[in-house]
Order: C-alpha cells, then structure tokens, then sequence
C-alpha cells in the first residue's frame, strides 16, 4: 500500500535477516547468567507472562522494558540481555509478553502492558522507569498518561520512548493495517500525540539513521508533548536500543537519570 516502504525498516539495514537470531542468542545467554525469574503471570493468557531481572545488590527500584515488533511478532525472550544496563546500576528490570495483533486491538495490548506494570510493581518497591521501542514506544508513552485506578503511575518517574510510533494514523496506509484493524477511533485513542502530556519527565530517543517517518514520528511527539529529544548518531531501527545492554551508554543513563 501507500506507505509500505516508509515503514519498511528491514529492507534499509545491512543484514537485517540476521537481528533476530542475533537477539534471540544473546538474550538466552544473558538468562543462563543472571539471576531472574521467568514466565511470571500478569494475566491468564499464555503470552500474558513476564522475565523479572535481579541486581546483584539491593534494588534501586523497576525499569520496564516493552518490545516492539509492530504489535505483530517477537516476545519477551529476544531482549534479555538488553537489561544489562540498567541492572549494573542496581535496578530491577521487567521485560512482558503481549498478545498479538490480529488477535487483539491495539487498545487491549496497552491495557495488557498497564496490568503488567501494575503486576510487576506489586513484586518490586521504589520508583519506576519505564523504556519501550517502536511499538513498545508508543505502549510505554501510553502507559505514562495519568489513568484513574493505575496507582502505580504515583511512583513513575521517567519514560523514554526509543522509535515510538506516535502517530498511528498513516499506518492506516500500509498493509499491515489488514491485522491491525486500526481506524480513526482507535487512531485517536492510542496516539501519544493526541494525548495529554505525562506528568513525568519524557525523553524522546531515535536513530540518526532510521527511515525518514520515525523521525518524524519522534519530533511529533517532541512538539506535542514538549519533551526532550535525542538524536543518537549513526543508529538504525535495529540497533538503536543496544545501548541499553551498555551500563555507561548514553542511552542507559537517559533511562536512570
């Protein structure tokens, strides 16, 4: 469809067929050598589970951590090692699951990953940070607007949404819109853009290198929320977030600053 190209990461990055794998292995071996809790429930389905990730030392408090994949594919288990950085620090960090689309909305995967922060904060006391990447960007910037009953939210302290989709409107434009069942009420709801700002502090995180649209996305939610934006030099879609596995990046210390 329309803008199919634009939101089409894969075909602009060098070896693109091999992230997946990579991810996968690195984060399998990081599990074998932390101390964690897997396949946590917040909720009854089977994707509705969480990895819990222990610092060696007393917990400074949550960072959660929420994938993307364009509400479509990849899990929890791909990602593991990317808490390394903050746990250095002593943070506990939380990586959830979510059910898919087509076979949910993406109104119900953000109420998944609000009922997995507020499980997750039940097991770990002290202030909450939250991350998210792409899809998960848009989740977290979502996660971070003031909700009746989310007494959770009284302990948040920072967001960063790393190459949120903020705008969901032109996805109504690509062919993946045929399992995201978007439309203009949905568009309107799960926007960060059309909604009000956090009262936290929000940091703005995309690539140098990434297709055009996604730095138009983070400057959007720039100018809606009137937040800080970072631009990190020489970084796609892909590896953008691997900075988070680094305890000294950049990236790390947006997170836990």
């Amino acid at each position: 469809m329309e803008l199919d190209d634009d939101y089409a990461n894969a075909a602009y990055i060098p070896g693109a067929d091999a992230y997946p794998e990579k991810w996968s292995q690195a984060a399998e071996v990081f599990r074998e050598q932390t101390v964690c809790e897997l396949d946590l429930a917040y909720g009854e389905g089977p994707r509705q589970r969480f990895d819990l990730f222990h610092p060696s030392r007393l917990s400074k408090g949550l960072v959660v951590f929420v994938h993307g994949g364009y509400w479509l594919r990849f899990d929890k288990s791909f990602w593991s090692h990317l808490a390394a950085g903050p746990l250095a620090h002593g943070w506990t960090v939380a990586m959830p699951s979510y059910d898919l689309c087509p076979d949910v909305r993406i109104t119900d995967i953000r109420r998944e990953i609000m009922a997995a922060i507020a499980s997750v904060s039940l097991r770990v006391p002290g202030p909450i940070r939250l991350v998210g990447h792409s899809a998960g960007g848009q989740l977290v910037a979502c996660a971070s607007v003031e909700e009746a009953g989310a007494h959770w939210q009284e302990r948040l302290v920072r967001t960063v949404p790393i190459s949120p989709v903020a705008d969901l409107a032109p996805l109504m434009r690509t062919s993946m819109n045929a399992d995201l069942q978007l439309d203009a009420a949905q568009v309107a709801l799960e926007s960060p853009i059309h909604l009000p700002k956090p009262k936290v502090p929000i940091t703005v995180w995309v690539g140098a290198d990434e297709r055009p649209v996604f730095f138009e996305q983070a400057k959007a939610l720039e100018s809606a929320w009137d937040c800080a934006l970072v631009v990190a030099a020489g970084k796609h879609h892909f590896d953008v977030i691997e900075e988070l596995a680094a305890p000294d990046s950049a990236l790390t210390q947006a997170v836990l600053a």
